[in-house]
């Protein structure tokens, strides 16, 4: 790929580029709840959503073909970490949106709320799973929610365990389902299990739960429009994001800014 947009062949007037390695998608919020919506109608194939930032470009280096659509779902790769967008607009002359996974999901819950999906999550912790149906329910209080599972990484790394958890996830008619399992285990979780979940929309957005039960909180809005959130994470929690942020990150910065 080169520097200018490249037409994406799985749809009309899609557009995509390649950043640190990576295929990261490009669209305009209401062109990704458009998609979502009609994927949520059956109109589309099952859309699989992720989320770009400098761990992405970390975690999937040399593993960009994981990302591949197939003929019965398709990837949608966000423009998530302030770096990347930097990036995405700089190669393209185009001011692309920020479609980070904890202001996308939101969106996609009232989406539900309005058609009546179900929705189910897959990840987090005990402290997350009593916490989040009380907050869903003061934001989205006609929301459906099929279930939540918090598998351990056993189970989740386990074929078998993970075959049975998708079959519990469609027996319960499952249509937007969100996977927080952390970076790289979630996104390679939809990409073994997803199609048998049955779900038409599937959301490998890390801790955006967490965001909306107020287990974690966001920095200000502000703040993250200038590229500063994984600051105001390090700050809140070190011990388990220092390694991320300030080894891994400037790894990944430097990939976003080398890579072809």
């Amino acid at each position: 790929m080169t520097d200018a947009l490249v037409p994406d062949r799985r749809s009309a007037g899609h557009r995509c580029i390649c950043l640190g390695g990576q295929r990261i998608d490009l669209l305009r919020r209401d062109q990704l709840l458009k998609a979502v919506g009609d994927a949520l109608d059956g109109k589309r194939i099952p859309l699989w959503l992720a989320s770009a930032n400098l761990d992405h470009l970390n975690r999937f280096e040399g593993k960009a073909d994981l990302f591949e659509s197939g003929p019965g779902s398709q990837w949608l790769v966000l423009l998530d970490g302030m770096p990347v967008v930097w990036q995405a607009r700089r190669r393209t002359g185009y001011r692309w949106e920020q479609l980070a996974g904890s202001d996308v999901l939101p969106a996609l819950l009232g989406l539900c709320e309005e058609r009546s999906a179900r929705v189910a999550f897959v990840g987090g912790t005990d402290e997350l799973r009593e916490r989040l149906p009380a907050a869903l329910a003061v934001r989205w209080p006609d929301l459906c929610v099929a279930g939540h599972w918090t598998p351990a990484r056993e189970v989740v790394e386990n074929e078998e365990a993970s075959r049975e958890m998708a079959a519990e996830l469609a027996a319960a008619n499952v249509d937007l389902l969100v996977v927080g399992l952390g970076k790289p285990r979630q996104e390679r979780w939809i990409h073994e299990h997803g199609a048998a979940t049955g779900a038409r929309v599937t959301a490998a957005f890390g801790a955006s739960t967490e965001f909306i039960a107020g287990v974690q909180q966001r920095a200000p809005e502000a703040m993250s429009r200038l590229g500063g959130e994984w600051a105001y994470r390090l700050c809140k929690d070190p011990r388990r994001l220092a390694r991320r942020y300030l080894i891994e990150g400037p790894m990944g910065l430097a990939k976003l800014l080398t890579h072809p």
